[in-house]
């Protein structure tokens, strides 16, 4: 009788190391649950506000400026600007459009107080990255652009993001700053972020204008879901497996 009590107290140990294992990986899915329902209101407040600032009036430069001054943050705000395209100093910025491979065009507008705005004019395809190839769209004299402000970047959005080849002309993220300085221009003498212009179709259809792309998938309902759903199975295993026991365990 002696040799089976060992045995005996870790039987009734063990459905305590269970009930602590589960109840610990329970709170780790209900925290997961709990912690997509918080992205999912941030989430739809961001959307909203996306929509909101998107579908307000266009505003003077000045007061764009003055917004990002403030808070760094202009994104999707509309935005008018008046001034002559410096065409000869366009960067080229890799992108896809509609499954076509080709480039953003990024085109310095020079502003009448001399400083200078960085237009993402549009997408042209790549056999079409030579200006030579789409002459009618090098709008010369002055010109009205509305469109969409858009933040700068203030590094490579990721390590796998290639450099940006100057020799080339070809941009993998849009450095504001090596834009400017690669085509003579002071950062000093440049608005602090861009613009992308409208769909307004541009002379010989090229750039292809309107291409802000707004990707933003909202999944965390599902997610949460998916999370809560596993924490209610895993307290009925929890339940069905422990309860016997631990009733047994309860009685002298």
């Amino acid at each position: 009788m002696t040799e089976h009590k060992p045995l005996a107290v870790g039987r009734r140990r063990s459905p305590f190391l269970a009930a602590v294992l589960g109840v610990i990986g329970l709170a780790i899915l209900l925290g997961l649950g709990t912690w997509q329902v918080q992205r999912l209101h941030w989430k739809e407040g961001l959307l909203a506000t996306i929509h909101s600032r998107m579908n307000a009036a266009p505003a003077r430069l000045s007061a764009i400026e003055q917004r990002f001054g403030t808070s760094g943050d202009v994104d999707y705000w509309p935005v008018t600007v008046r001034g002559h395209f410096l065409n000869d100093r366009e960067r080229h910025v890799l992108a896809t459009w509609q499954g076509q491979s080709g480039f953003d065009i990024y085109t310095p507008l020079q502003l009448d107080d001399s400083r200078i705005v960085f237009v993402n004019r549009g997408f042209v395809p790549y056999d079409r990255k030579d200006p030579a190839t789409r002459q009618a769209g090098e709008i010369e004299g002055e010109v009205t652009v509305s469109g969409l402000a858009r933040n700068p970047l203030s590094k490579k959005p990721s390590w796998v993001v290639p450099d940006n080849n100057l020799r080339q002309n070809i941009f993998f993220w849009k450095d504001l700053d090596t834009m400017a300085r690669s085509v003579g221009l002071s950062p000093a003498s440049i608005v602090p972020f861009f613009i992308d212009a409208g769909a307004a179709p541009n002379p010989g259809g090229l750039p292809v204008g309107g291409v802000t792309v707004i990707d933003l998938p909202n999944n965390h309902l599902q997610y949460a879901v998916t999370w809560y759903g596993l924490a209610a199975t895993l307290a009925g295993v929890l339940l069905v497996n422990l309860w016997p026991g631990l009733r047994r365990f309860g009685k002298p």
